[in-house]
């Protein structure tokens, strides 16, 4: 048996491959059946004059999804996916499908993410799965390779550590006990027994938010570090997203080109990235500058529009009279049309609240989804804020010894409207401070007795950060919800499969 991903080493060999019927192509002397097995797609040809007649009749009566072997002569194509197409001289039925609800047509996501289980077969859905992949093993490289372990926070806590209203609580033999929101806390006590360690599993949140960033399962990767200051993170997490596009793009080209993201917006993705402080954010955000940004921003896409449609009906014209092969290309432009439509006409919707939202920012105010898009929307790699209000943050940030209003923390946004993806900074060290923190948060000291101790028992500076995967994943793959970045998510309404 060869996979699909190896078989350019076998072009002129005859190969068995196993797998499964992505799709069918039939006439009356050919059948066209492209089989996937997980690491490709791969089209084989069914002559009728070059196989036994059962050969032929099951090639004829095969399903989509149906479960195959089949084997023959690899030979070089360029026109086939891949470069390379099987030419049959056998073939057997491991199971046959029932009808395969998800067909060519347009389906909506409610039907989609009801067919979650299936769906994950579908090209693009598949393509954003290697490079979640990719990744994945990208940070446990980052990381081990500059001498942190990797550990593990619990799952359950007692404790609520930025409060209960976004906690999902549960009953712990008769105890209360919460999913966690972040490892972090946990993650400190590691990084004082080990230097330099990180975490990585899933969080929940219980916010109900239906936008398009968020579930309420995701999974976080969180780095903390003994000895590090706000600088210091701010340079890791930098490091650390450089890395991981450059893994992405080494390894996942094929798939970024299937996902139709634009590599050339990736490539741009280098250190050093910039670096504003949260009054620097503001003051961009309400400047007439903006202002000036973003009307011309309106005019621009109502222009696109306009020549788009223009092109649409000119396609739509010549439809009628195209042969086979330029239909396929007509139909493959109007979806790419249809899409930048809808992108268009909701930044349209979108552009009279940005304008709004963004003169309004005072100061003290945390960023919304709208506020981290103005602020990168010039820049063609993320963006980091750091120097947040104190009270926007969590009792655990330490303050700037220079201006107590000002916590050293530090928000990466990511291009492209994607938002934010990393947040951290510098923990407090001192233990009267954290105390008084805790006391001002309303937050009962008991429950944090073991985090005290980490003040009392060799206390030094440390810091840490956050990424966030599945925001990632949509932000690389150039996925607009992160419903298809994890392949069964969960969100306000959605426990289904």
């Amino acid at each position: 048996m060869v996979y699909i991903n190896e078989i350019s080493a076998h072009s002129g060999k005859n190969v068995t491959l196993k797998g499964w019927v992505y799709n069918i192509r039939t006439s009356k002397k050919l059948v066209f059946l492209i089989v996937r097995d997980g690491t490709g797609l791969c089209q084989t040809v069914v002559a009728k004059e070059d196989v036994p007649d059962q050969v032929w009749e099951l090639a004829m009566s095969l399903q989509q999804e149906s479960a195959i072997e089949i084997t023959g002569r690899v030979n070089a194509d360029d026109r086939s996916i891949g470069g390379y197409e099987l030419h049959v001289s056998d073939l057997s039925l491991v199971s046959q499908a029932e009808d395969y609800p998800i067909t060519p047509k347009e389906h909506g996501v409610e039907f989609l993410m009801e067919h979650r289980h299936l769906w994950l077969r579908s090209r693009k859905q598949w393509a954003a799965m290697r490079v979640r992949n990719t990744i994945i093993y990208g940070l446990h490289r980052f990381f081990q390779d500059r001498g942190f372990i990797q550990m593990d926070a619990p799952i359950f806590t007692g404790n609520a550590a930025e409060g209960t209203t976004n906690l999902f609580e549960t009953d712990y033999f008769d105890r209360k006990a919460y999913l966690t929101q972040s490892g972090q806390l946990y993650g400190e006590a590691m990084a004082m027994a080990h230097g330099k360690i990180y975490t990585f599993g899933p969080t929940f949140r219980a916010e109900k938010s239906k936008t398009r960033r968020h579930l309420t399962e995701f999974w976080m990767i969180e780095p903390e570090m003994a000895y590090y200051d706000l600088a210091m993170n701010m340079d890791l997490a930098e490091e650390m997203v450089s890395f991981v596009v450059s893994e992405v793009l080494r390894q996942n080209r094929d798939e970024l080109e299937i996902l139709d993201r634009d590599i050339a917006r990736l490539e741009k993705i280098k250190a050093p990235f910039p670096r504003i402080s949260y009054t620097e954010a503001v003051e961009r955000l309400n400047s007439k500058e903006m202002q000036e940004k973003l009307d011309e921003m309106e005019a621009d896409r109502k222009k696109e529009a306009e020549v788009l449609k223009e092109e649409l009906s000119s396609l739509d014209t010549e439809f009628g009279q195209a042969k086979k092969g330029r239909k396929f290309q007509i139909d493959r432009r109007r979806g790419e049309i249809n899409a930048r439509i809808d992108q268009i006409e909701e930044d349209l919707r979108n552009i009279p609240v940005w304008k709004k939202s963004a003169l309004k920012k005072k100061w003290g105010e945390d960023f919304g989804g709208s506020d981290e898009t103005l602020l990168t929307m010039d820049e063609d790699t993320p963006v980091m804020v750091y120097g947040y209000p104190a009270e926007v943050k969590a009792f655990y940030m330490k303050r700037d010894p220079e201006n107590e209003d000002i916590a050293l923390g530090v928000d990466m946004l990511a291009p492209e409207g994607y938002g934010e993806i990393i947040g951290g900074g510098q923990r407090e060290e001192d233990l009267e401070i954290l105390k008084k923190r805790l006391q001002e948060h309303n937050l009962p000291e008991e429950q944090f007795r073991w985090y005290l101790d980490l003040r009392r028992y060799g206390t030094v500076p440390h810091s840490g950060f956050g990424l966030g995967l599945e925001r990632t994943v949509a932000w690389l793959c150039g996925l607009k919800h992160v419903r298809e970045t994890i392949p069964f998510p969960r969100m306000m309404g959605r426990l289904y499969p």
